[in-house]
């Protein structure tokens, strides 16, 4: 009873203070509102269960959650956000912010982590991403675009920062399902070379590759970005939402391999998620222990002040800086909405687990990226004390935008 008394104490604090959309049903037939008109039901089966209420984090609840402890009723937007309010107004923060435990990345234990986050199914991906299969921050130029278009726009928006030509060798860190080295190759005339750790998206990237018939100016690698060998090969690099898995103690290393890679005269484009957080500190009331457990094992974000330095120690000059936050927020929504109307052939897919794990994740960073959790930055360099190719100013970015179909 304890426990119970505690949490009807909170629910009548919590209605009084901050009222929370949250309604607790009890196995008992009893229920619990935080707030009127509950938007999201949280059914309890099991009186052990409440332990994850008192103290409430997002790790306890995602946990319950996943682990079918709980079950939740209501939209995944709802879902997450009311959980967010809840477990501020019930517990007290200094700030959202945790600090980093420390991460040892080995080539081994990345492709571990890799192949537990994308060798789930290429299917599972297809339910929730746009045609191309782009799993990273789309570029959205109307509220009209659709997330096909948006991607589609993206894909083109760094190629064009990159001035990508006939006959330059791009090379693409983490190439995903192969969306960007096609693009480049079949509408930009380049070499494209992308390398990957993930067997699926390999495989698929190769099928890809044969089906337009560009196994002549397109190539996929399974490869560790360390093994890569053509020191000075290539005239445009881009790493997309890579560095994420890299680790804070090897920024330097992995921007020092890039730079190595890169040709006299050559481009690089790093685009990647960022804490908000200048000591680069993750998300706290329990959502960075949550995605390090289920989701990105390993993973760790930089602030965008220690990617620029990182990147300048490298040898490179840093000549252009974009945020895409409320891109990769807008982004995130399409694919919770894409997994929600899917929910039962992700749950065939890839079990009912993943798809629990998959949605509440994606929920939770549409929820983050809108209300700057995390960050998203696109940094545009060249190697320092080095002809600059780049025009002066930034008109060459935006000009391609009219010549999109």
């Amino acid at each position: 009873m304890f426990i119970e008394n505690r949490l009807m104490q909170l629910a009548m604090r919590l209605r009084n203070t901050q009222p929370t959309p949250l309604r607790l049903s009890l196995w008992d037939g009893r229920s619990l509102d935080f707030g009127p008109d509950p938007k999201v039901t949280i059914v309890v089966p099991q009186k052990r269960a409440l332990r994850c209420f008192l103290p409430p984090d997002l790790m306890k609840l995602g946990e319950a959650y996943v682990e079918g402890r709980i079950r939740v009723e209501g939209s995944l937007r709802d879902i997450f956000e009311a959980s967010a309010r809840f477990v501020h107004a019930a517990t007290r923060h200094d700030g959202i912010w945790r600090l980093l435990r420390a991460v040892t990345h080995t080539p081994q234990g990345d492709r571990k982590a890799i192949q537990y986050h994308y060798d789930v199914s290429n299917e599972f991906y297809r339910l929730f991403l746009d045609r191309n299969m782009v799993y990273s921050c789309a570029y959205y130029r109307s509220d009209a675009d659709t997330l096909d278009r948006a991607q589609e726009q993206k894909l083109d928006h760094i190629l064009a920062k990159l001035r990508v030509e006939p006959g330059h060798r791009l090379l693409d860190i983490g190439c995903g399902w192969g969306a960007l080295i096609i693009r480049a190759a079949e509408k930009y005339g380049c070499f494209a070379t992308g390398i990957t750790l993930s067997r699926n998206q390999y495989e698929l990237v190769r099928e890809r590759i044969r089906a337009e018939g560009l196994e002549g100016r397109c190539e996929v690698r399974l490869q560790d970005y360390r093994d890569v060998p053509e020191t000075g090969g290539y005239d445009r690099i881009a790493s997309v939402g890579m560095f994420e898995h890299v680790g804070l103690k090897n920024l330097g290393a992995y921007f020092r391999k890039m730079d190595a890679l890169l040709a006299q005269g050559g481009v690089v484009l790093n685009h990647g998620i960022t804490s908000a957080h200048p000591d680069n500190r993750i998300v706290g009331m329990g959502v960075g222990e949550f995605i390090d457990k289920y989701v990105f094992p390993g993973g760790e974000l930089p602030h965008i002040s220690l990617v620029l330095r990182e990147m300048s120690a490298a040898g490179f000059e840093i000549t252009d800086v974009e945020s895409l936050r409320r891109h990769y927020a807008r982004t995130c929504e399409h694919w919770v909405e894409n997994i929600e109307k899917n929910r039962a052939e992700a749950m065939r897919i890839a079990g009912e687990k993943r798809y629990r794990i998959w949605s509440i994740y994606l929920a939770g960073c549409a929820f983050g990226f809108a209300r700057d959790w995390i960050n998203i930055y696109q940094v545009l360099a060249v190697k320092a004390r080095s002809l600059n190719p780049l025009p002066p100013t930034r008109d060459w970015i935006y000009r391609p935008a009219a010549k999109l179909p």
